[in-house]
């Protein structure tokens, strides 16, 4: 073989590794960006500072969409090479550069010049807009989670492979703001433009490095520990960054406290941008925030937008120390960043914010973690990752919701105390370095004293969780497990549970490890205290001479319980008698519509079930509830015929009592969850058609055009009005869209426009769902706002949307890459199906148009749908007796 052939074998060994060759370690990256926001170009030159840990005639690093011009390195002795041949595999994302000899042992320095396109993206190094005076004007910022530094320079672009970083941004106009991790260090002015330089980082990852170059205001605070925390908004608008200032240096003091572990950097600034992909993104010291996250409007803010914003800030500030002071050390361990930023995040909202009672509503999240992981296709939370393109689908509920119930999960069985240690001792052991999964688990055990690798690695190594099936026999409890899927196949799995159960009083508790495939509990004790129990309290009320059985008390575990019919009696029983807790209302009704999804359970124990709920005023009861009245109504709908809409109208009785409390109107000093709770009931009475919700909110609609600053559209009954809207618009009559595209381009508060957007496309007429997809590839919808419309497109307008994406495929692939925006096309699209014909249809039109980095998005999207086809084949089983029960349910007259 020549030396041709075998440099031509090893860079093909290169392309087909996951990973980069270890043949260099970078310590020190000096970086200098020139953007040139005119004609949406970039041109940049990077030295690094490397070891070469072993002699080679290559350096291969991280590359894509940049044009190399220039490469040379210069060994420890000062002796600079030329690379003879500069290899680009974009497909690879790889650059290899070829030398001539064998490059020496020992530190050296390599420096590349390059260019680049300032892309549409929102990924790398990219362009977006703002608008000043009225003329939309070019900004630049970077996004670079979870693989995307090699779109703005060539790196190692490893989170492993962590370094310092010396940021310059030259090119600057001189009305702009440039910003980056670090405080400014210089600058200097040339002519109209200026070159900005910053201090050199702590050693980090080069996914958490950062740029900005746009127009902003900003307002300041300083922590009582010297921080220097900033929000920088749109300019005029720097007021509104106040409540996430605020939020951020409160967050700051805690994490410090609670971690033991000072914030590593002098400052933090946290900027809205307007055209940003996900949520928020945690650069070190420099965190980006699409607006709707960071801007608190006290006009245009709901309750719902207030707590999202406190949950993203405390994610993003937990993500200093959980992401950027200690790193996963591979997107496997994505989870490690991820979960705990979610678990923390709830955390210091609870702290902050204990009448919210969000770990009550953290249950949603685990809600979200259980339903995505009853999927065949759903992943180990320790996902392996061999595609740096296919990194971004692991950005999902498995890594944030999963991962932080586990966390959630194992706190609560170790203790609060030896859990806030432990974490203290990790980010001392790992700080600025990488860790692996089973790095924490061993300091949890050496904390604890408890096996933890034993106990967890299983809930993170193997996909699913179980359902355990509990039975009574005499005073005996007998547990199986098994894994739960919603396909309704037979999993295989078997995990160490932490069960923990009640028996007739939250005062008769026991908690106990499941470690075999069934198990034994003699209860007989709780028995006896049950009957000598004389306490007056509701929560220990007896239920006839039986008492109830709850297992995974709270919903704190992370699995499902299926009861046999005579504890599930005594359930129903407790809950009618208001004897269980809110979390364990929820977990009950959440429990119940997955296992009757997954055919283990009849639609009309279901039904039956909600209607125990029909008077409950807890927030996380009657969302749950609500959820299920619209997951159920859209099954209902494809499988039974129901002409005089009797199904909608018992979904409606199940919750106009609760609105009938509390009134469309806020109540002055009202409670934050009554004034959440309000927004979703009528929200729900609006979709089920309720007709004297319509008719109040369609006149009040009237006198909110014709006047904006009558007090008759509280910003909590918005989406309802919006929705109502859009209901009772149509093509012949579409005066409503027409009303609620005016609102949509006359907001200046972006929470506004992010409301309209989230209706134009859920109207039961397809010319008008159509139009509104039309919409999204103009210019007048933000890309990234694009989210909202796919959100909510109506049942009748799903077939529309299916032709409208297969006749726009290219386009939309051209125009939204292949990132986090892209990935709700295809999941919002599909998923509304409910036949294995229209699951066929989708896999037929993708066999020759699936990439790595949707692979994954779209085989869960399909499950879906084919979850529904063979649950409609059971609903119908039962199709007769379903009028029947929800007529006898029903309390208020029923319309025919």
């Amino acid at each position: 073989m020549n030396q041709n052939q075998q440099q031509q074998k090893l860079l093909d060994h290169f392309k087909a590794q996951h990973r980069l060759p270890n043949f260099a370690i970078p310590h020190r990256y000096n970086l200098t960006l020139n953007p040139n926001l005119k004609n949406c170009t970039f041109s940049g030159a990077v030295t690094v500072y490397a070891s070469l840990l072993e002699s080679t005639r290559f350096l291969v690093l991280n590359s894509i969409d940049l044009v190399i011009h220039e490469a040379f390195f210069t060994d420890s002795n000062n002796h600079k090479v030329v690379p003879t041949e500069v290899v680009v595999e974009n497909e690879a994302e790889m650059l290899v550069l070829v030398f001539n000899e064998s490059l020496s042992l020992g530190d050296g320095v390599l420096e590349i010049n390059f260019t680049g396109l300032l892309n549409e993206h929102m990924k790398g190094f990219y362009k977006g807009t703002f608008v000043d005076g009225g003329v939309r004007k070019n900004m630049a910022m970077t996004n670079f989670e979870p693989a995307d530094a090699r779109r703005c320079f060539p790196c190692w672009d490893e989170p492993a492979l962590k370094a310092t970083f010396k940021i310059t941004v030259g090119n600057v106009p001189l009305e702009l703001t440039a910003l980056s991790n670090m405080p400014v260090f210089d600058e200097t002015i040339n002519g109209d433009f200026k070159t900005v330089c910053f201090e050199e980082t702590p050693i980090m990852s080069t996914y958490l490095v950062a740029v900005v170059v746009g127009l902003f205001d900003y307002i300041e605070e300083t922590t009582p520990g010297g921080i220097r925390v900033r929000s920088y908004c749109p300019v005029g608008k720097s007021e509104k960054g106040k409540l996430a200032l605020n939020i951020a240096v409160k967050s700051l003091e805690l994490y410090t406290k609670y971690f033991a572990m000072p914030y590593a950097l002098p400052k933090l600034d946290m900027v809205a941008v307007p055209d940003f992909p996900a949520g928020a993104m945690e650069n070190y010291g420099l965190i980006t925030f699409r607006e709707t996250e960071l801007l608190h409007d006290e006009l245009h803010s709901a309750a719902a937008n207030t707590q999202r914003l406190l949950i993203v800030v405390t994610h993003e500030v937990g993500h200093q120390w959980f992401g950027n002071l200690v790193t996963m050390e591979w997107w496997t361990h994505l989870w490690l960043n991820e979960g705990f930023a979610t678990w923390v995040s709830y955390f210091a909202t609870n702290t902050l914010f204990p009448e919210w009672q969000v770990w009550t509503q953290f249950l949603e999240e685990t809600a979200d973690g259980l339903r995505l992981d009853s999927l065949e296709q759903s992943h180990p939370v320790e996902v392996e990752v061999h595609n740096a393109s296919s990194v971004i689908e692991v950005f999902d509920a498995i890594s944030y919701q999963k991962g932080s119930s586990l966390i959630r999960m194992l706190k609560e069985y170790l203790g609060d105390d030896i859990f806030q240690k432990s974490m203290s001792s990790y980010m001392k052991k790992y700080a600025y370095k990488n860790a692996k999964t089973e790095d924490l688990w061993m300091v949890l055990s050496e904390e604890s004293g408890v096996e933890v690798n034993k106990l967890m690695d299983i809930w993170t190594k193997q996909t699913g969780y179980p359902i355990i099936y509990v039975k009574l026999e005499d005073y005996t409890l007998q547990f199986e497990q098994t894994r739960f899927m919603s396909l309704g196949l037979q999993g295989e799995g078997q995990w160490i549970v932490p069960v923990t159960l009640s028996v007739g009083s939250y005062n008769n508790c026991k908690k106990f490890l499941l470690e075999t495939k069934v198990g034994k509990l003699d209860i007989s004790e709780f028995h006896s205290s049950h009957f000598s129990s004389s306490l007056p309290n509701n929560k220990n009320k007896k239920v006839g001479e039986k008492p109830w059985v709850k297992i995974n008390v709270g919903h704190t575990g992370f699995y499902r319980v299926k009861y046999d019919s005579v504890l599930t009696a005594r359930l129903m029983k407790a809950i009618e008698d208001k004897c269980l807790s809110p979390e364990d209302k929820f977990g009950i009704l959440d429990d119940t519509y997955a296992l009757c999804e997954a055919g283990e359970e009849s639609i009309l124990s279901l039904l039956s079930l909600m209607n125990l709920y029909r008077e409950d005023l807890d927030y996380i009861v009657l969302s749950r509830l609500i959820n299920a009245c619209y997951d159920t109504a859209k099954i209902l709908k494809d499988a039974i015929y129901d002409p005089w809409n009797h199904l909608n109208q018992f979904f409606i009785d199940l919750i106009i009592s609760s609105a009938e409390i509390l009134g469309l109107d806020p109540v002055p000093g009202e409670s934050h969850l009554n004034t959440m709770l309000r927004e979703e009931i009528f929200k729900a009475l609006a979709t089920f058609g309720h007709k004297e919700t319509h008719e109040e909110l369609k006149n009040r609609f009237q006198i909110y055009i014709n006047d904006r600053n009558a007090p008759v559209l509280p910003v909590g009954i918005r989406k309802a009005t919006y929705i109502s809207i859009m209901k009772t618009s149509s093509a012949t009559d579409r005066s409503g869209l027409d009303y609620l595209l005016k609102l949509y381009r006359e907001a200046d508060a972006v929470q506004e426009k992010a409301r309209v957007l989230s209706y134009i496309a859920s109207s039961p007429d397809p010319e008008l769902v159509k139009e509104a997809l039309n919409l999204m590839l103009t210019n007048e919808i933000r890309e990234q706002d694009t989210v909202y419309v796919t959100a909510r497109i109506s049942l009748e307008g799903r077939e529309t949307a299916w032709i409208w994406l297969k006749e726009n495929w290219d386009v939309i692939m051209k125009r939204w890459g292949q990132g986090m925006v892209f990935h709700r096309f295809i999941r919002d699209i599909v998923t509304p199906f409910s036949s294995n014909e229209m699951a066929e249809e989708v896999e037929e039109f993708f066999s020759s148009r699936v990439t790595p980095s949707f692979v994954r998005i779209l085989k869960q999207s399909i499950e879906h749908v084919r979850i529904k086809a063979r649950w409609i084949q059971k609903i119908r089983q039962d199709e007769s007796l379903i009028p029947k029960l929800t007529r006898r349910l029903t309390r208020t007259p029923l319309e025919t």
